[in-house]
């Protein structure tokens, strides 16, 4: 009996030790669901620094960017700032109840700040600067108590700044500038804030606060009397009433901005006093004008004799060989009624709307992309070529103005519009100002966010809108124009999903060139560069191929490209040979997809990646096959889906 009584014993025992161990196990595993989320949440990691992340890992410590506490091994830190990072960010990282340190600068995160956020209640530093972040703060960032640090600048955040966070007492460091913040900083419910402020609570109240940045948003109203400590320049770029404000805002742009807040003041605001300048004589500024032009006359001539006495003295020395820049020889080459009928901006513009060229929304080696908004109201992108003046050569500078008429005739809905160019010598700049199509890249929708709810109608409409585009560019335009790198980055689409194709890639099969160093004097490089171009308004077989690599990602959802699936085309081949297995292509979210489409789209892709290029048809005909063979019509959609019935009545 006893033998019996003793195991028993021992297993009541043991039960109590198993739970406990259960109950230990559960943050450990929750930490890796929630790193896991994060991870997958991310679509373009070009660095691969989440390449060691091994979801079947059970310690999440040993990763890259993660850091944990010695003895509990908890997720503290999670840093990954400049990787290039580009994806949402995942509410799930609200898990991570240990969390300290939250670092994501300097990426490409897109979408709007989860409120899960607000649940890391052991957070001292929030770092999600210079990225594409858009929407409001969320007020539950108010609930991190123990944050010291909240920096949000270089973002394209809106709404005003929530009153919660004034109540983090903890706080020492809260930068939001240039954003697209509005209303007043305190918000429009100043008893709170003058009552907190009274009791020595709140961010008013706290001695903590040592730094403080509210630039180049569209706030208005009057600085707070308990912030005017901090510099001028944190305030500057707004929409103040308050005389103290420096570099404020335009009219036009308080009112053309995203700022729509009423102009109102400060129940108890504190007249600072005002130092009037001396009057100065009329007869003592008319002097001091009239001495200054003289200086100057005398200046420029001086400098004008000299330049023409060293060239004199050179005139007679012949060089065995002259390294010469654009400036030397850009006359020979360069004609100057070229970019006549092109408007061209200052560079001073381009940063006013660029919001002083912080909103960055794509890089590369050669190039960066920024988002602007100019005075009159429209969105830009505006490319500016990365390339000092020290390397910028006669080559280049033909290139450009070149690429800049080139882009000038194209005039279609489905191609990006070229708004115009700057170019300026100092500070040196090259840029190209395009119409901005506010609804991200086909690539984003198609394989994150809202892409799985992608209708086949949608896609359809997507299908033809791009086709439309390549016909005008290959048939309509003499000589015909192609996109470079055609793919679903390249197709940016408007408020109501219709494609638009950008080029913003052109620029770089010329840096990459060998020989960018000579000049175009001796006439071979002139005409290297000319076959250049020859060659790639020849190229519209790469474009119909990469059309038809396209429809295979519409309608497959996978990429053309993916490394842990490698390349779709190889993937699809064994369906497309077979016409009776095509709807194994078809991605399996997707739902009321008509096989005569279908059957369509599959001929189509089937025409467009022949391999033997000269048997590729021309996209006039490859545009009139979709045209005609997909029924887009809404008596047609009608009969199939009142959804899809809908969905025309929302898209047309």
């Amino acid at each position: 009996m006893r033998s019996v009584e003793l195991p028993l014993l021992l297993l009541l025992l043991l039960l109590p030790l198993v739970s406990l161990v259960e109950v230990l196990s559960l943050p450990i595993n929750q930490e890796i669901l929630a790193l896991e989320a994060f991870k997958r949440s991310i679509f373009e990691d070009p660095l691969s620094v989440l390449s060691d992340w091994n979801t079947f890992d059970e310690d999440p410590c040993g990763w890259s960017a993660v850091t944990c506490s010695s003895p509990q091994n908890r997720v503290v830190t999670l840093k990954l700032s400049n990787s290039s990072l580009k994806g949402f960010l995942a509410p799930e990282l609200g898990l991570l109840d240990f969390l300290q340190e939250l670092v994501l600068s300097d990426n490409l995160f897109l979408g709007s700040i989860p409120k899960e956020i607000g649940l890391l209640k052991n957070l001292t530093v929030l770092d999600l600067s210079t990225n594409r972040f858009s929407g409001p703060i969320p007020a539950e960032i108010g609930d991190l108590t123990s944050v010291t640090k909240i920096d949000f600048h270089s973002n394209g955040l809106t709404g005003g700044i929530p009153s919660k966070l004034w109540n983090l007492a903890n706080l020492v460091e809260l930068r939001l500038d240039r954003n697209k913040l509005d209303g007043q900083i305190f918000g429009t419910n100043m008893h709170r804030v003058t009552a907190s402020h009274e009791n020595g609570t709140g961010l008013c109240g706290s001695t903590s606060l040592k730094f403080a940045d509210f630039s180049y948003n569209f706030f208005v109203g009057m600085i707070p009397p308990c912030l005017r400590d901090l510099p001028r320049s944190s305030f500057q770029g707004n929409c103040f009433h308050d005389k103290v404000s420096i570099l404020p805002r335009s009219s036009d742009q308080c009112t053309s901005g995203t700022s729509r807040a009423a102009n109102e003041t400060y129940e108890e605001s504190i007249e600072l006093p005002k130092h009037h300048r001396p009057h100065q004589p009329r007869w003592l500024l008319i002097l001091e004008i009239t001495t200054g032009a003289v200086i100057l006359i005398f200046v420029i001539s001086c400098a004008a004799s000299t330049v023409r006495r060293c060239k004199r003295k050179s005139s007679g020395i012949i060089p065995i060989r002259k390294q010469s820049s654009w400036k030397d020889d850009i006359s020979l080459s360069i004609d100057s009624e070229l970019l006549k009928s092109v408007l061209r901006f200052s560079r001073q513009e381009l940063e006013v709307a660029c919001e002083d060229f912080s909103n960055i929304i794509g890089s590369s080696s050669h190039t960066k992309v920024y988002k602007g908004t100019m005075k009159n109201g429209p969105e830009i992108a505006v490319l500016s070529l990365s390339i000092s003046e020290n390397q910028w050569t006669s080559y280049f500078e033909l290139h450009f103005q070149n690429e800049v008429a080139d882009f000038a005739r194209l005039n279609n809905e489905n191609t990006a519009k070229l708004q115009g160019y700057c170019r300026e010598s100092d500070p040196f700049s090259r840029m190209l100002v395009f119409e901005y199509a506010s609804n991200g890249t086909l690539y984003e929708h198609l394989h994150y966010g809202e892409g799985c709810q992608f209708s086949w109608l949608r896609r359809m409409k997507i299908a033809i809108g791009i086709a439309r585009g390549l016909r005008y560019l290959h048939t309509e335009l003499h000589p015909p124009f192609t996109v470079s790198e055609l793919n679903s980055s390249s197709v940016y689409l408007t408020e109501d999903f219709s494609p638009k194709l950008v080029d913003f890639e052109r620029w770089k099969t010329i840096v990459s060139k060998p020989d960018v160093n000579g000049s175009i004097a001796n006439g071979g490089l002139y005409h290297g560069i000319m076959d250049s171009i020859d060659r790639r308004h020849m190229d519209v077989q790469g474009n119909t191929f990469a059309f038809g690599m396209l429809l295979l990602e519409l309608i497959s959802g996978r990429p053309s490209y993916c490394r842990d699936r490698g390349c779709s085309l190889d993937w699809a081949m064994e369906y497309l040979q077979k016409p009776e297995n095509m709807h194994q292509i078809v991605d399996p979210h997707l739902k009321n997809v008509k096989p005569d489409d279908l059957s369509v789209v599959w001929s189509t892709i089937s025409l467009c990646i022949e391999p033997e290029a000269s048997k590729r048809p021309s996209m006039q005909i490859i545009t009139a096959m979709l045209e005609d063979g997909i029924e887009t019509s809404p008596a047609a959609l009608y009969k199939d889906s009142h959804l899809a019935w809908a969905e025309l009545a929302i898209t047309s």
